[in-house]
């Protein structure tokens, strides 16, 4: 049985194939990104002629690099697997 420690911390960056670090910086640098468009979409809000596009261009950017980094995942199981 996993400790409570591996569980917490360990278990999702592993399932992903990062440690906990890169794991870390990714999701900081998500969530910093996910702040810039909030903050984008309140100010077009209410300024609609300021960052009209913001928003989505970040929302767009940021799925095409979790997609990505799905594949990339995905292809190094495969690897290991048929290395196995």
């Amino acid at each position: 049985m996993k400790s409570a420690i591996q569980r917490i911390f360990f278990a999702h960056p592993e399932s992903v194939q990062e440690s906990y670090f890169e794991h870390l910086r990714f999701a900081l640098w998500f969530a910093a990104r996910l702040l810039g468009a909030g903050l984008a979409a309140l100010v077009h809000a209410i300024v609609p002629a300021l960052f009209e596009k913001t928003a989505s261009t970040l929302i767009c950017q940021m799925h095409a690099r979790i997609v990505s980094r799905s594949h990339a995942a995905a292809s190094q199981v495969e690897a290991r697997t048929q290395q196995a």
